[in-house]
């Protein structure tokens, strides 16, 4: 249904001439009379029954007015929904427990104001996560970009913006519980328990930190939730698992779960934040301004990389 032919009549219907509502709308009058013929045809009614002064709505007139109205309504928030200025931004962040849903929230805190949809595409993989940003169903996400070396497709744009330190989790029964710290090399004597890990970044980043540093990291086995894996941590006196400085886990008290910073090395997972070079929301690059003033602040020296994020 044509938008304009719809306003024409609802503005026709307020003020009840041709010639008025065409000034209204900076038409001609003709032009007016040709959308109004032109809805009639299309809803097989006639809207208008001509008097002296004017036009009046006819039964099937009155009938379709508010529909009308809610029509242009809906036009209106259509519109709001992609003009660059108000429409809603659009991050995935992967997982809503991790570092870029937990900096995403503070840039909030700091922009209450904006609008904003959180978004956490965590069984989706880079590529198909850097083609929803491409055709604009995503303003960014949060990916290693492992598979590419860093490299990002055509008009995209990527910034390194997370190296999210590892911590050891642990039960309170497990060798390393009283621990300060621990080192790599005290950690492969000690098997490390990720299971359901699928993601290909992911994956190949854990098998990478495995091979660089003799590790045993077990990633076989359903994954049945945080909650799960966390009340076998939290019962055994063996398992442990990897949890980065950067995630929210909540437990209960009595499970007494320890998390141990990582040493000598310190591993981290290196993010990126990949948007479309072309995306003009305004409200875009504040955020990706506040993960650069951010990761400025939060780099180290004394950290490991795999070589591809080198």
């Amino acid at each position: 249904m044509d938008v304009d032919a719809v306003r024409t009549f609802v503005t026709v219907a307020e003020v009840s001439q041709f010639q008025a509502a065409a000034e209204n709308l900076g038409i001609t009058q003709q032009g007016a009379s040709k959308r109004i013929a032109s809805l009639e045809r299309e809803l097989g009614v006639q809207l208008f029954a001509r008097i002296a002064r004017g036009v009046r709505l006819t039964v099937d007139g009155q009938a379709f007015l508010p529909h009308a109205r809610e029509l242009l309504r809906a036009a209106e928030r259509a519109r709001a929904a992609v003009a660059t200025e108000r429409r809603t931004l659009r991050i995935d962040v992967v997982g809503r427990r991790i570092a870029p849903a937990n900096i995403l929230l503070a840039f909030y805190q700091q922009h209450p104001d904006i609008e904003l949809d959180v978004v956490t595409l965590t069984n989706l993989d880079a590529t198909s996560a850097l083609g929803a940003v491409s055709a604009g169903a995503l303003d960014a996400t949060f990916r290693s970009l492992r598979d590419s070396a860093g490299t990002v497709p055509s008009g995209l744009r990527s910034s390194r913006v997370i190296d999210d330190r590892h911590e050891l989790l642990v039960g309170p029964q497990h060798p390393l519980a009283n621990a300060k710290t621990v080192t790599m090399t005290e950690l492969a004597d000690h098997p490390i328990w990720m299971p359901g890990i699928a993601d290909a970044e992911p994956m190949g980043y854990y098998g990478d930190l495995a091979e660089e540093f003799d590790l045993t990291i077990d990633t076989i086995g359903p994954s049945f939730g945080v909650e799960a894996l966390l009340t076998e941590i939290a019962e055994s006196t063996r398992l442990a698992t990897f949890v980065c400085e950067g995630s929210r886990y909540l437990w209960p008290e009595s499970y007494d779960l320890r998390r141990i910073p990582v040493v000598a090395p310190t591993p981290v997972y290196p993010l990126s934040v990949i948007w479309r070079a072309d995306n003009p929301h305004p409200v875009l690059a504040n955020f990706l301004a506040y993960l650069s003033a951010t990761y400025q602040t939060t780099r180290r020296e004394d950290l490991w990389t795999p070589a591809w994020a080198r």
